[in-house]
């Protein structure tokens, strides 16, 4: 006997209890092992789980299970993948540096460095502050998909650690449970989906449907469950039919029956406006035959049994789905009218719709589809880098990547007929990001199908697409109005967030030699000694920074210029009063760019007496001097800037007249001929009845100064319907 045995007893309460329950779970696991495994490995991932049971000891799932049980779960689960030891190593410790004390060094030692950078990867920042859950959630998320990117094992643990944590959903308060389901459906399914893991993605839909709308969940459960006595005898029809037909056409098949999945039903439901009775396909059949060619002969021998519909063919062999997935899909009117989907496909097809990326480790025979299939996850993680590179925000790049998730339906053509997989709705901007960034930086016009056409047209299939570009050409923020793809979105922002930047940096220069003239001082003059002191003060990097920080409106410039003018005073002692010099105006040419921008609410143009505000985060707003929307903030000095219009201007401005006129025929045309014969062109027009004798017409035109307005304005008044006329106002009123 031990001699350990012959001591006192340790209470109970430092053991934890069912310990027999985890070393079931365990050998559980461990047979499964056995099947694919080499004995040393088995032996590393036995030490993990030893590791791990010692380092969760104590710790308890809200449902009262020893927590140990959660991470055999999910090494459980990805065994399933035949995943290699380092990730059944990090499936069993994925928790650790969370939950206890173990660090990334000490795993790293232990069990090797790459699973240590798998832990690592699953691990959420707890130790960093955020503003808010949400940045603290999209932080987590990039951190995640990031350690994707570098490698795949990362987000297949994590799938099977959301999916065991879904199965246990139950014990878990309502609130949390909305919560859990929705985060689920809105971010962990659409991976699993474009991975191509489709029985995960089915089985994750399910359960945040249960959880998240369980009222809903059950009583279409129970809808379902009623009709099957109805359907079955259609179901045992169609199948019996298709195992006669088949063999007739010399065709070898497997064929299986499938009810639908709850959530597909529920999702048709709400998009088609459907009750449930009006969901006539809750059934589908797969048939499985030997090879691609018998796949389009078994199509044409179930056409010749049942009518197919029309537009509801669907090839994804010729051209798969972005993660991978094969088969062709049609939908055929079954017995009775009843409308049966049916999907072929291979075995091979088969086994990559179901486990998609994890078939690299199951089914490592089928080299040619698996390395297809590897391709284009490479390529889909590799854009998950260049989102984060020109993504700012974590809760930015969350918005992009979500937007990336949802599957492409949409498959066009370059003019060398290279097939681009991209989101319903999407657009040939879109398209250009989606062949290349500097693609799509200088678009300016494209063809569809040989077509000139607007940049936002919505693409369809099988369009031809070819984008026009131009060397100097640059994105509009106009684009980000209609653009799909996170690509395309995140282009565009970070093109405009660095040319903001560019002419921010000079335009703020020009703001801060303006507020230095009262000190009889000139940006060239301040001494390197007065610059470090102000930086150093308040924490700024360069003075690039603090010309950005003025010409977006964070920094006043006339603080900036008196604390420098201070500073330069401190260097040099006490200075021979120096006499200050007027300010000079900033000339204003209209076409600045996104730093200097004309005011919307009163129009100015050329001739007009002008104001410039500096507005937080937009920079610089030119407004009219009588524009109410700047009247309060006529006492804060620090807030406007003294500006005029440069001479010598060669553009066009918009302007917004109001005419009254009274009623008659081809009033608009007489008014129309005036404006254009003083060679005026006409943007926009809008018409109010009033008082029904009088119609007000609202027409946004385009000239070159207020001379040219005033011309305008004269041919307009002398049309004899024209009661009055006048620019109109940010109140409302005309002046």
């Amino acid at each position: 006997m031990d001699a350990a045995a012959t001591t006192s007893p340790v209470p109970e309460s430092l053991f934890p209890p069912a310990s027999p329950l985890v070393s079931l779970d365990f050998s559980t696991l461990k047979g499964k092992l056995e099947t694919y495994m080499r004995a040393e490995d088995i032996g590393r991932i036995e030490a993990a789980y030893h590791f791990s049971a010692a380092a969760h000891e104590g710790q308890f799932r809200i449902s009262g299970d020893p927590y140990i049980s959660h991470p055999v779960a999910v090494a459980d689960i990805i065994s399933d993948w035949h995943l290699d030891p380092q990730a059944l190593i990090a499936a069993l410790l994925h928790d650790v540096m969370e939950d206890t004390h173990i660090s990334k060094q000490e795993i790293a030692d232990r069990f090797g460095k790459v699973a240590a950078e798998l832990v690592d990867g699953l691990s959420k920042l707890d130790k960093i502050e955020f503003r808010s859950k949400e940045e603290a959630q999209a932080e987590n998320f990039r951190k995640m998909l990031l350690a994707m990117a570098s490698d795949l094992r990362v987000i297949l643990i994590k799938l099977a650690d959301r999916l065991h944590n879904m199965r246990t959903l139950d014990c878990v308060r309502p609130s949390k449970r909305r919560r859990i389901a929705t985060e689920t459906l809105d971010i962990y399914a659409p991976i699993a989906n474009r991975l191509g893991l489709n029985t995960l993605y089915r089985e994750l839909q399910e359960l945040s449907f249960e959880h998240k709308f369980p009222m809903r969940f059950r009583a279409l459960s129970r809808a379902i469950k009623a009709a099957r006595g109805n359907r079955r005898e259609v179901v045992g029809k169609v199948l019996k039919s298709i195992e006669e037909r088949l063999p007739q056409w010399g065709i070898s098949a497997e064929v299986h029956g499938r009810e639908k999945h709850l959530f597909s039903i529920y999702r048709k439901m709400v998009e088609k406006r459907l009750s449930f009775s009006q969901v006539l396909d809750i059934y589908g059949f797969r048939v499985i035959v030997a090879d691609i060619p018998t796949c389009y002969l078994a199509i044409g021998a179930l056409h010749a049994m049942y009518k197919p519909v029309p537009g509801k063919f669907k090839d994804y062999i010729a051209i798969p789905k972005a993660n991978g997935y094969q088969s062709l899909h049609t939908t055929l009117i079954g017995p009775f009218g009843t409308p049966v989907e049916i999907q072929v496909r291979t075995a091979e097809m088969h086994h990559i719709a179901d486990s998609g990326v994890a078939s690299h480790w199951l089914y490592k025979d089928d080299e040619k589809t698996l390395t297809e299939l590897q391709q284009r996850t490479h390529s889909w993680l590799q854009s998950l880098l260049e989102l984060q590179s020109t993504s700012g925000e974590a809760t930015e790049f969350l918005e992009h990547v979500k937007v990336d998730l949802f599957p492409g339906e949409v498959y066009v053509f370059t003019p060398q007929g290279k097939i681009l997989s991209l989101p319903r709705g999407s657009t040939p901007v879109d398209f250009a990001y989606a062949v290349h960034t500097d693609i799509g930086n200088r678009c300016v016009a494209c063809r569809v199908n040989g077509d000139l056409m607007p940049l936002r047209t919505e693409l369809r299939n099988g369009d031809q697409v070819e984008i026009i570009t131009a060397a100097h050409a640059n994105p509009n923020p106009a684009w980000l109005s209609y653009v799909r793809t996170g690509k395309a979105r995140a282009q565009i922002r970070h093109f405009l967030k660095n040319a903001q930047h560019e002419e921010s940096v000079t335009l703020g220069e020009r703001l801060l030699n303006q507020a230095l003239r009262p000190h009889g001082l000139t940006l060239g003059q301040i001494s390197a000694f007065a610059w470090d002191r102000f930086l150093r003060d308040r924490g700024v990097r360069s003075k690039k920074e603090v010309f950005a920080d003025i010409g977006l409106g964070k920094r006043l410039p006339v603080i900036v210029a008196r604390r420098l003018s201070e500073a330069q005073d401190q260097e040099s002692g006490r200075p021979d009063v120096v006499k200050p010099k007027p300010a000079a105006a900033i000339h204003i040419s209209g076409s600045e760019g996104i730093a200097v921008q004309l005011a919307h609410c009163c129009q100015p143009i050329p001739g007009d007496p002008i104001i410039g505000v500096i507005r937080k985060g937009r920079g610089l707003e030119v407004h009219r001097h009588d524009c109410t929307s700047v009247a309060k903030l006529r006492g804060d000095r620090g807030r406007w800037v003294d500006v005029e219009w440069e001479p010598g201007q060669d553009r066009m401005f918009d302007v917004t007249m109001k005419i009254l006129t009274k009623e008659g025929r081809g009033v608009l045309a007489r008014v129309a001929s005036a404006i254009a014969e003083e060679d005026c062109n006409i943007q926009n027009v809008t018409m109010d009845n009033e008082q029904g004798i009088y119609t007000a017409l609202n027409l946004t035109i385009q000239v070159r100064d207020r001379m040219h307005l005033a011309g305008a304005m004269r041919a307009v008044r002398r049309v004899p319907e024209v009661v009055r006329i006048g620019r109109a106002r940010s109140d409302g009123r005309v002046g």
